[in-house]
């Protein structure tokens, strides 16, 4: 590898006052591990934006660099699961929190976080689909393991404009389910249809506190909010429905009853994509390469450079990003 390699990092000086910016860096600051990736796409998430703009305290340790995802070819191993020369995909395992992450032209990761990439897929968009698509297949996978069928009913995807949402409602429809999607931007109609939902629910609709139980709905849901709008989903999910819950974007908080799955048999079903086994990981990849459309991902990308993504971080916080954000860095 090139002995100095541009990266974003994240520091804070004596006054815990925190910065980001893009750097040069040298070789031997790379964090420790078995293999060195050449990055050649990484993502700018939620939780990237969360630790760039010090929103929440998502970064342990300082300096950082930030980027939970990230593609490209194995520069150097001493694992001997991979070998140079190998294209690779990382999600989650706390890198950009506790340990280096994707958006530097150079990566240093434990090989135990690496699985090969889909040939289905180039880089760019392995990174569109990136821990937001690969999320979204495992509440897919989870709604289908409890039994969701299409002939079952609707299924709601709420934050539905969103990274996790926008690929969700796209995998859901091509597997033939009805999807309702919420969002609090109706200007994203047009794509959201676009995109396969057959009806658009405003989010206004899930953010009061409603009733423990509600009139039957959806069979299913994927809810990326939590808060509020997961209490409200599953207080009008059918009988022995299932939701399928990874995100907190409208609060950690859960004020619902046990009304949903005491009377009716609903299931909340918790997805975690950050420690997710290696196993789910290769199976929701393999999904993805069979039941995702790669069309779907122009309409759902954006492209920015290392030096736009501190700016853009901003954007993302204040729910002003549609789909993703992919940031490619090399070849």
């Amino acid at each position: 590898m090139n002995s100095t390699f541009r990266a974003l990092l994240i520091d804070r000086d004596d006054d815990k006052k925190q910065s980001a910016q893009v750097t040069d860096l040298s070789a031997d600051q790379l964090p420790e591990g078995d293999v060195t990736v050449r990055v050649a796409a990484s993502t700018l998430n939620y939780k990237d934006a969360l630790a760039i703009t010090g929103a929440s305290p998502i970064v342990r340790q300082f300096p950082m660099v930030p980027g939970i995802d990230l593609a490209g070819t194995v520069d150097e191993s001493s694992n001997s699961a991979f070998a140079p020369g190998d294209r690779v995909v990382l999600n989650g395992w706390g890198v950009g929190e506790r340990h280096w992450g994707g958006l530097a032209e150079y990566a240093r990761v434990s090989g135990d976080w690496l699985i090969p990439l889909e040939t289905a897929f180039t880089f760019e968009q392995a990174m569109s689909i990136g821990t937001a698509g690969y999320t979204s297949m495992l509440c897919i996978m989870a709604l289908e393991r409890n039994g969701v069928t299409p002939d079952d009913g609707e299924v709601l995807v709420t934050g539905a404009a969103g990274g996790v949402g926008s690929i969700a409602v796209a995998i859901l429809a091509k597997l033939g389910y009805q999807v309702a999607a919420v969002t609090g931007r109706p200007e994203e109609a047009d794509y959201l249809t676009g995109l396969g939902a057959s009806r658009i629910l405003p989010r206004a609709d899930f953010t009061e506190p409603g009733r423990p139980l509600a009139k039957e709905q959806w069979a299913g849901a994927v809810d990326v909010v939590g808060g509020q709008v997961l209490a409200n989903v599953c207080a009008g999910t059918k009988y022995r429905g299932t939701v399928a819950a990874c995100g907190l974007a409208g609060g950690m908080d859960f004020p619902a009853t046990v009304a949903p799955f005491i009377l009716r048999g609903v299931t909340l079903a918790g997805v975690d994509s950050v420690m997710c086994p290696v196993e789910d990981r290769r199976e929701a990849w393999r999904r993805l390469a069979q039941d995702l459309d790669s069309a779907v991902l122009q309409p759902v990308t954006t492209s920015a450079t290392l030096d736009d993504c501190a700016r853009l971080a901003d954007e993302l916080i204040a729910g002003r990003v549609r789909g993703r954000i992919v940031v490619p860095i090399g070849e």
